[in-house]
């Protein structure tokens, strides 16, 4: 199998279970998994072929959790959908074990997740550490795959952003959202790339019947002002870096050579990436009713650290632990003083669910 591992990033949410971890602050996405809940479990009853699946005798049932983080929000994930499946093989009188393979960077906090896992699941459960842009699992192992607030990061950050003679170098900003339509595009190329990768790695994996569920932060079709999706946080704190480097607590230069390697697609564009690629036929596409304590966040701390658990890691390899808290203790003083931030009139960030199935004609 080729070795693609070199030329892809490798990062990960905060780890264990503290006051800045990722287990402790990611509402915003467990929002989604709740929100998705009854989808999936109406998909899985109406969509799943089980005489297609057609199972030996002995062999289990296997789950993909693709870019599951740690903390409890892909537990809950995985809980409903081997319920929902389960539910499905009793109508037909059957009865199958399951294994559960929970897949994230090699940097991500496994033992933590693996010590969460309850007593009692009705599954086995495995580690595969390694990119989801690339394959992972044997051809035709799996049956169900399930990705969630993961597929908006990029496998890495465009080279023509960072490129200084070029007409996409992103100076001063740190992300594409206020960026040049040439930024923009870099980002958007980038997007299309990873998921025509992914695309082609789980087509090879997924057994006949199998089905693909993932739940994607998006924006809308239409961008409209002033509007705030995560993107502007993102845009945000890169004016918080910059205004470190006009504090001389970090160069200039330093900040123009980090971008952030995360990219919010909208419905349109990922369903013409995904009909391009021509592997899979879209099942479902919707944008998922999350409720709105789970965007906001009003909390000043709360809405802090969403970001921070998420980029903190990067960050820290980039510019060195030393600015971390006063990087964020800007942000948090700008979240208070924006008109719009903490406003949930101006909340504009959405996730779609999209439910696919290899498309074998």
């Amino acid at each position: 199998m080729e070795d693609k591992s070199q030329s892809i990033l490798s990062y990960a949410m905060n780890g264990g279970d503290g006051p800045n971890s990722y287990a402790q602050n990611s509402v915003y996405q467990r929002g989604i998994i709740e929100a998705a809940k009854y989808i999936i479990n109406e998909e899985i009853t109406m969509k799943l072929d089980i005489q297609q699946l057609s199972l030996a005798t002995s062999e289990p049932l296997r789950i993909a959790d693709l870019g599951c983080s740690c903390g409890p929000n892909t537990i809950l994930a995985i809980q409903n959908i081997v319920e929902a499946v389960e539910r499905k093989f009793q109508t037909h009188g059957l009865s199958p074990e399951f294994q559960v393979f929970f897949n994230d960077q090699v940097s991500n906090d496994f033992n933590s997740l693996f010590a969460s896992l309850p007593v009692g699941r009705k599954y086995y459960a495995a580690g595969v550490p390694g990119s989801f842009h690339d394959r992972l699992f044997p051809t035709a192992s799996l049956h169900f795959v399930y990705s969630s607030c993961a597929l908006h990061w990029l496998s890495t950050v465009p080279k023509v952003v960072v490129d200084k003679t070029g007409p996409a170098w992103n100076q001063g900003r740190i992300h594409y959202r206020g960026a040049s339509e040439e930024v923009i595009e870099a980002y958007s190329d980038q997007f299309a790339k990873d998921m025509d990768s992914f695309l082609q790695a789980r087509v090879k994996e997924l057994a006949p019947g199998g089905l693909m569920a993932l739940l994607i932060p998006a924006v809308l079709d239409v961008d409209s002002h002033p509007q705030v999706t995560i993107g502007s946080e993102l845009e945000l704190l890169g004016s918080c870096l910059m205004d470190m480097a006009k504090m001389g607590i970090v160069s200039e230069a330093k900040v123009d050579s980090f971008n952030l390697p995360i990219y919010y697609t909208s419905p349109k564009e990922l369903r013409q990436i995904i009909e391009g690629n021509g592997c899979f036929s879209i099942e479902r596409m919707d944008i998922l009713n999350n409720p709105k304590q789970h965007i906001v966040m009003p909390d000043l701390r709360q809405r802090m650290l969403f970001i921070r658990v998420l980029v903190e890691m990067l960050i820290q390899k980039h510019f060195g632990t030393q600015i971390i808290d006063q990087l964020f203790e800007i942000y948090t003083k700008k979240l208070l003083e924006s008109s719009i931030f903490l406003n949930p009139d101006y909340q504009k960030s959405i996730a779609l669910f999209v439910l696919l199935k290899h498309d074998v004609n």
